[in-house]
């Protein structure tokens, strides 16, 4: 069966630039809603990928998100977002962009052409069996992530894929492959949208389940969440009000005192034993 790049394909819509602007903004918006349907369909791979990770990561292993352009941001948005949100030092879940942090506000030629420069990258960072690395390519064919998910794969690393096209290169030399297919971009061939839209959803997914599963989450809270700015002091504050029953200004004080939620927590209880 030929490869087909159904991101693409021509879009479903035309004379884009006589439209009013409520139409182009109604037309946006009915195709994004098809990305979450598109999703839900990769549950099972997203499933059985997130499921790899925390075993691999209870032994010490790290995510690698690895993609050019669109997709390398998106990664790299999805890793830095880590430590705030669940307190895990950097290193665990690391983003790399095709060109380098260059890329991440600027076009860098032909860098996602290289086949070999996606594995030095990960050298670099002393890759090893344990890790997980994730390939982005909406097209499926970014020779950048194919070399690295290649590689990758053959020194036993845990390799998957996130594409929006069906039985793409990338997908056969991943060990999971999630495919994402939500058709023809409103602007054709613009894969910075429903594509990445999609390519943010899965990240998302990713990174969440896995941090829950990795006891970074209590209930339904980020019990471990770095205290950057006074919005989140007094979050955290506050969860430590409800966790405790102590009085605002006591449970900021507990908090400050060690740092998140849970270390202050911890401390309490451990003093009251």
């Amino acid at each position: 069966m030929a490869f087909v790049k159904i991101s693409e394909q021509a879009s479903l819509y035309d004379n884009l630039e006589t439209k009013s602007v409520h139409d182009l903004l109604t037309e946006i918006n009915q195709e994004d809603h098809k990305v979450a349907d598109a999703v839900q369909k990769a549950i099972p791979q997203i499933e059985k990928l997130v499921t790899g990770i925390v075993e691999r990561m209870k032994r010490g292993g790290r995510i690698f998100y690895m993609g050019a352009g669109t997709s390398g941001r998106l990664g790299v948005l999805d890793a830095s977002e880590i430590p705030p949100t669940f307190g895990m030092e950097p290193g665990w879940i690391i983003g790399l962009i095709a060109g380098g942090d260059y890329a991440l506000r600027n076009a860098v030629e032909n860098a996602e052409d290289d086949t070999e420069q996606g594995w030095k990258d990960l050298l670099q960072y002393n890759i090893n069996d344990k890790d997980t690395v994730i390939g982005i390519a909406a097209s499926g064919t970014t020779p950048y992530v194919i070399g690295a998910l290649r590689d990758a794969r053959a020194h036993g690393c845990l390799t998957a894929s996130i594409s929006s096209n069906p039985e793409a290169p990338v997908a056969d030399v991943a060990e999971i492959a999630i495919e994402m297919v939500v058709g023809p971009e409103y602007v054709t061939g613009s894969s910075r949208m429903k594509s990445g839209t999609g390519q943010k959803l899965i990240c998302n997914m990713i990174s969440t389940s896995v941090m829950i599963q990795m006891g970074r989450v209590k209930g339904n809270k980020m019990v471990n969440m770095q205290l950057t700015n006074a919005k989140l002091v007094d979050r955290g504050t506050r969860m430590v009000v409800e966790e405790l029953g102590l009085e605002y200004e006591d449970a900021k004080r507990l908090l400050l005192l060690h740092g998140s939620v849970k270390k202050a927590v911890d401390a309490y209880n451990s003093d009251k034993a």
